[in-house]
C-alpha cells in the first residue's frame, strides 16, 4: 500500500510540476498591404526625368514576415516621355515585397519593382528600396499596412540603344492618401 501511494503521490507531482511549464509564444501575425502607390523618381536626366508614375497592388501572405511576389492591377505613368508608352499593354510590371512586423505595430521590409516597355521595347526600369509604415494587426488577427513609404534607388536601361533612356537616381513611393515629396 505504501507503493501504491508512494506511485500516486508522484505521479501528481510530476502532473501539477508539469502544469505552468509551457510557455505560449508571443507572435506578431502578418501585415498585408493593398491599394495605390505613388511613385516619385529624382536625378534622371533628359528622357529619364519623366517616370513619375502610379500603381495599384496587394501583398497577401498569413505568416509574421509577409514576404512574396506583388500582385499588380493597376500602372500608369504621370509623365510618360520617349522611354515608356502608356496604355493598355505598353509595360509589364512586376514586383516583390517583404514586410516585418514588430510588436509594436512598426512594419518594416523591402520593396523592388520592376517595369519593362513593351512600346517601345526593351527599356526596363528597376527600382528597390527600403519601407516602413505601421500595421493594423492584433495579436489574433492579420493587419494592413497603412502609411507606407518606400525610399530607395532607380535605375534605367535603354534596350534600344536610345541614351537618353539610360540613368539613375533615388525615388520615394508613397501608400495611398500619403504625399510624395522628394526625399
Amino acid at each position: 500500500m505504501k507503493k501504491l501511494a508512494f506511485l500516486v503521490a508522484l505521479a501528481l507531482e510530476l502532473a501539477v510540476c508539469g502544469c505552468g511549464t509551457h510557455t505560449i509564444a508571443n507572435t506578431t501575425p502578418a501585415t498585408t498591404t493593398s491599394g495605390s502607390w505613388e511613385a516619385e523618381l529624382t536625378g534622371g536626366t533628359d528622357q529619364a526625368s519623366l517616370l513619375n508614375f502610379v500603381t495599384t497592388f496587394s501583398l497577401n501572405n498569413n505568416n509574421t514576415i509577409t514576404s512574396g511576389p506583388l500582385t499588380i492591377t493597376g500602372f500608369s505613368f504621370l509623365n510618360a516621355g520617349k522611354c515608356f508608352a502608356n496604355g493598355v499593354d505598353a509595360t509589364s510590371q512586376s514586383g516583390t515585397a517583404t514586410l516585418v512586423t514588430s510588436s509594436a505595430d512598426q512594419v518594416t521590409g523591402s520593396l523592388s519593382f520592376k517595369v519593362l516597355s513593351i512600346t517601345p521595347a526593351g527599356n526596363t526600369l528597376s527600382m528597390s528600396g527600403n519601407l516602413t509604415g505601421t500595421s493594423s494587426g492584433t495579436v489574433t488577427t492579420a493587419g494592413t499596412l497603412s502609411n507606407g513609404v518606400v525610399v530607395g534607388t532607380w535605375s534605367l536601361t535603354g534596350g534600344g540603344g536610345d541614351p537618353s533612356c539610360a540613368s539613375g537616381g533615388n525615388f520615394l513611393m508613397c501608400q495611398g492618401t500619403n504625399t510624395c515629396t522628394t526625399p
